[in-house]
Order: structure tokens, then sequence, then C-alpha cells
């Protein structure tokens, strides 16, 4: 067990190597770590949202939206049957979670309850005095939910993404609850308006027959919408404008493929967007049919544009301008590329964390480690003598490579990741414990240094690797289940148990075994 061949004593002081070159740039400066050859690494480790500072945001999905907009789309499913098969009807119309339609024929009411109950799988059919009721059922709304929120995870992900945010942490809480933290935010208020805009864009021709006045009374002509157009700051007395669209979509932004900030010919901010090929076509058709004829662009139910078409745009891009400002400019060009949120997002807690904070948890930490490796190098070498100090030499270099492997991986290290640092630290003394423990028993034994020794680590192996992979199980486990601060623990938790384990059974015994062959011990040291 003492003994090392010349490759393993390369492998060994190779790795000891590797983890103080990608440990050491969290010891430097920036402007020295971007001064180094690129051949280097320069990665630090990344710092979480409560070391760091940021924004915490806990965000439910409004699912409701989803089934009601689900159930408007049933409406002309439902209408499209019935008229197939000549069946009479009226009151057919939609509410939050069913649509309903009333049979006028008594003797047509099976027939269309058999051919509605075939438009979809999960839907749930009820009858009563003609009139048949269309809901989802449970397993229905359970996958619309669950679309819902995985939709809006990734297109969440995508918009922070887009804003350079490193390391956030984006998971699902509970049915229709998204966590979002964001380490390092310093404008947290412009994510918030990121994340609160479902940015659903259409288009839609202006409905030039309607009376505006007479829609505001209330009377708004079938097959169109009021819609008011967006707010100007610098004009807040002015009241909005409002315009009556068609609520037939002309074409759905869902066709964007691109959209960049830009400035106009009168170097006014604006987006410049472009379709795919079936869209660009579509937008082509739709130009060409209604030149002169102005054209609504549509966000979130308001108006944000209303050009008028002066020829037709056969390149299938275009540009939106809307009196933007340049920072408006870059957030609409973001969340048209990130694509729209499938249903509204409503903060339920928001929390911020200042760099000042972070900086008191860093100093924190930092002073407990120091503390507890401290006492640890006292009691270590008091107890253990000069094998006391070879397991102090093995610990500093188990420390230096777990912030080599954070640094490498660029994984985020919280104040629980801290804790799991420290308690590396106790592990990583514990394994060398056992082993001097043992080698202590064989010389009462009445073994020479050299079979004390090797006895001592081929007996207490075995404990060590049991003891370590126990708690390995036990941080996987955390890992898997766990959330946020969870998390950073057992990330610590497993870099620190597989760095103590080579420390403490390699590294240690490779400087034992150096020390054997050069003094020749007559007697242990311990």
């Amino acid at each position: 067990m003492i003994y090392f061949s010349k490759w393993k004593i390369v492998a060994i002081l190779g790795i000891v190597v590797l983890g103080l070159i990608y440990s050491l740039p969290n010891f430097l400066a920036k402007s020295t770590r971007l001064a180094w050859p690129e051949v280097l690494p320069n990665k630090t480790v990344s710092l979480g949202l409560d070391l760091r500072g940021g924004s915490h945001l806990l965000l439910e999905v409004k699912v409701d939206a989803v089934i009601k907009e689900r159930m408007n789309a049933l409406v002309d499913a439902v209408r499209v049957q019935l008229r197939g098969a000549k069946i009479r009807y009226r009151g057919l119309g939609a509410s939050s979670r069913n649509v309903s339609v009333v049979i006028l024929d008594i003797n047509a009411v099976e027939r269309a309850t058999t051919l509605l109950s075939k438009i979809e799988k999960e839907l749930e059919v009820n009858i009563s005095n003609g009139r048949i009721s269309l809901s989802l059922n449970k397993k229905g709304l359970r996958e619309v939910r669950n679309a819902a929120v995985n939709q809006s995870i990734e297109i969440i992900r995508r918009r922070i993404d887009e804003t350079g945010t490193k390391e956030p942490t984006i998971q699902r809480q509970g049915d229709d609850r998204i966590l979002v933290q964001l380490p390092g935010v310093d404008d947290p208020e412009r994510v918030k308006r990121l994340l609160g805009k479902t940015a659903k864009m259409s288009f839609h021709l202006l409905d030039e027959r309607g009376s505006i006045d007479d829609a505001i009374k209330g009377r708004v002509p079938p097959g169109s919408r009021l819609l008011k157009g967006i707010e100007q700051p610098e004009a807040t007395d002015v009241p909005l404008r409002r315009f009556l669209i068609k609520r037939r979509v002309a074409v759905s932004g869902d066709r964007l493929i691109d959209a960049q900030p830009s400035f106009d010919q009168n170097n006014e901010p604006v987006v410049s967007f472009r379709f795919d090929s079936v869209g660009g076509k579509r937008f082509a058709d739709v130009t060409r049919r209604n030149v002169n004829k102005p054209f609504a662009i549509v966000l979130d139910n308001r108006v944000i544009s209303a050009p008028v078409i002066r020829e037709p745009i056969l390149g299938g891009s275009g540009q939106i301008s809307g009196g933007f400002t340049t920072q408006e400019a870059k957030d609409l060009a973001l969340l048209l590329r990130a694509g729209a949120l499938p249903a509204p997002l409503d903060i339920l807690e928001e929390r911020t964390v200042g760099p000042g904070l972070g900086a008191d948890s860093i100093a924190a930490g930092k002073f407990a480690s120091s503390i507890g490796l401290i006492l640890v190098i006292i009691f270590m070498i008091i107890t253990y003598g000069l094998f006391g100090l070879f397991a102090v030499v093995a610990l500093v270099v188990n420390i230096l490579l777990i912030l080599a492997v954070l640094s490498g991986l660029q994984a985020t290290l919280t104040l629980p990741g801290i804790a799991g640092i420290v308690l590396t630290i106790g592990m990583a003394v514990d394994a060398n414990v056992l082993v001097f423990e043992r080698i202590r028993e064989e010389v009462r034994g009445g073994r020479t240094p050299i079979s004390a020794i090797d006895s001592g680590y081929s007996r207490a192996i075995s404990t060590i690797v049991d003891a370590n992979l126990t708690t390995l199980i036990a941080a996987l486990i955390l890992f898997n289940f766990g959330s946020g601060p969870i998390k950073g623990f057992a990330v610590t938790l497993m870099i620190g148990i597989v760095t103590s384990m080579f420390t403490a059974i390699m590294l240690t015994r490779l400087m034992i075994s150096i020390w054997i062959k050069r003094r020749k011990p007559a007697e242990v040291p311990i």
C-alpha cells in the first residue's frame, strides 16, 4: 500500500498541479486573469444569489387563460362540425371552462353529441334539455397545465439568456408555479418587465366601416374588436387612442424567426422583424391585397403600431415603429425572438438580495471556513505530529481541488455550498484520523514502521470508502430532489467527498511513502 509506481506518482502530482492551476484564478484580480495566455484557465467560481446578490421571483402561470383560449378555439370547431352535419343550433359560446350550444331539433341531440365528442379525446360531454356542454376532463386539464408550465419555463429561459444573466435558476414548483433566481442582476425591474409580458403578437386589418364611437359605447360590430393603443409616457395627458380591428388574424406572430432593434430613416428606434417562408408568403399576400389600407400590429391586446400599407411587402420582413425608446426597442426585439408565453405570469413573491448582503455572506463564510481550518490544523499537528502535518497539507490541497472543480464546471457556489465545504474539511481529516489510529494499533502490536503503515492503510481503506460512499449517495439524493440552496450544498458536498478521498487515500499516502524511503525511520512518529 505504501509503494507507488512511477506512473501513479506522475498521475497524483499531475492532478494536484492541475487543481492548483484551475483554482489560482480565484485568488487573482480580474485584470491579471485577462492578461493570462489563452491556454491557461481563467474561470472563477460562480457565486449564487445569496452570495452575489440578485433577484428571486416566484411566478404563477395563469393556466385559466390557456383553458379559456382553448375553449374559444373549440367554439370554431363546434361551429364547423354542426354546420357540416346541417344540425340547427343557437346560443353557441364559450366560458372560462366550457363550451355550450343548444340544439334546436331534439331528435338531433344524440347525433350532435356523438359528433362533438369526437373533436378531441379529452373532452367531457354533458347534456341537459337539449343543451350540450363540452369541457376538458381531468386528464385534459392536467395536460394543458403541464404543457403551459413547461412551455413557460422554456420561454423564460430564452428571455433570461438573452439578457446575458449567468447561472440562472429556473425550475418548476408545484402544479403551476415557477421559481426564478437571477444572481448578479443589476436591473431587476427590467427583468420583471420582460417576464411580465406575454408577448403574443399578431397582425390585423382595421375595420374601416365600423364606428369607433359606437364601439366605445358597447356596439362593437360582429367580427371586430376594440383595442387600445400603447401608452406614451411623454404625453400622459393625451387619452389613449382606440382602434377597431378585425378579429381575424391576418398573420400570426408565431411565424417570426428573428427580431432586432434598429433605426429608421429618421433615426428613430424601431424593431426590424423577419418571418419564416410560410409567414413571409402570407404577409406578402395580405399586403398585396390591401395596399393603401391600415394594418394593425397587436402585442398583448394593445395596438403598438397601425401603419398604412403603401406597397406590397414581398421580402418577408418589415419594421415596427411606435415611438419606442432605444431600450424599449431592444426589449421588444428580445421578447419577439424568445417567443410568446402561453399564459400570463403573476409575480407571487419577490426578493432582492443586495451585493452588500452577499459580500457579508462571503465574509462570514470565509471566517467560518478559516476558523474551522485553523482548529483542524492545530488538532492534527498536536495529535499526530509529522503525520498530522502531512494530513494538513493534503487538506489544503483538497480545498484547492474543490475550488478548481467548481471553477472548471462553472458550478454555482451558494451559502449552503460554503457549509458543504466546511463539512468537507472535517470529512477529509476524518479519513486520515481513521488511518492514523489504525497505524497506532499496529505499532502497539509490535509491527515495524513499514509494516504498521502498510497494514494501517490496508485495514482502514474499506471503512473510508464505505463511509464516503454512503455520504455520496445521500448527496446525490439531495441534488436530484432538492432545489436552490439544497442543490448548492449537495454539489460542494459531492465534489468534496471525491477530492477528500483522493487526498486522504492517495496524496497523504504518497507523502508518507516518500518520507519512509528517504528517512527509513526506526519508529513511527505518531
